[in-house]
């Protein structure tokens, strides 16, 4: 196998660069466009990181594949992908906003091995290798205890296409009833980091890509917390919907999603 030590120490550097770089940048945006839709932007700073990642990961290993939000599917014959979101919650970017971060998960075969999320605003690395734990800027994390839905707050997204199921309405209705209080801010990345350091009590969203969880689900899971999907069936970066928990509310949610 590929050495996992070298790869999670360059997915960090790089995620660490690029949220500097979109820091530094915040407030001089030069290019804010749509892609797909009018609330669905990317920034010149997206695509600047996305490129110094792309760049630093051909150069440290050649033969990878990269899927990328903005430069799509960097195809190859390796067992071994990285999956790239550059600026994960753009819109909040460009409105100064601070909840973003870059996000960087590499799997080996389709399975995420390493997970690492860099929030820039307020200097938070959260780091995760398959078996070896979640960190928290080199502090190990875990989930919250909380027990109930009653008692938990919750976290949720809305997709950029607005229509039908995605739209999310009626589960966020439920929620709303039933839980404590629903947060939305706009960064999935952030929102599972949440739940594995034990902010959030629990998250789930539709209409997802695999650079929005890769990175994200594994450090829920090596926190302690349980992922499926809102139908609970088992979770992998492909599937479009998500439901991230400590574990101890997961059923009560399946139960209320329903």
């Amino acid at each position: 196998m590929e050495d996992l030590d070298k790869i999670k120490k360059v997915a960090e550097e790089m995620a660490r660069e690029a949220g500097e770089y979109a820091i530094k940048h915040i407030d001089k945006v030069a290019q804010v466009s749509h892609k797909g839709g009018y609330n669905n932007l990317v920034t010149d700073v997206d695509k600047k990181c996305e490129s110094v990642i792309i760049n630093r990961i051909n150069k440290e290993f050649p033969s990878h594949s990269i899927l990328a939000e903005e430069s799509g599917d960097h195809a190859s014959k390796s067992s071994v992908k990285w999956f790239v979101d550059p600026l994960d919650g753009t819109t909040n970017y460009a409105h100064a906003f601070p909840v973003f971060c870059t996000s960087i998960g590499v799997a080996f075969d389709s399975i995420v091995k390493v997970g690492i999320v860099y929030d820039p605003s307020r200097d938070e690395l959260f780091a995760a290798e398959d078996g070896k734990g979640a960190f928290l800027n080199g502090k190990r994390i875990s989930v919250s205890g909380i027990k109930t839905v009653n008692d938990s707050l919750m976290a949720t997204g809305f997709a950029y296409d607005l229509k039908g199921k995605v739209a999310n309405i009626d589960a966020f209705k439920v929620m709303l009833e039933n839980a404590q209080a629903v947060r939305r801010a706009g960064s999935a990345a952030i929102d599972l980091c949440y739940v594995a350091c034990g902010r959030f009590d629990g998250f789930w969203e539709l209409g997802l890509n695999p650079w929005d969880t890769a990175a994200g689900q594994l450090i829920v899971k090596e926190s302690g917390g349980v992922v499926t999907t809102i139908e609970n069936g088992p979770f992998d970066v492909y599937k479009k919907d998500i439901l991230a928990t400590n574990g101890k509310i997961h059923e009560q949610i399946l139960r209320l999603m329903k």
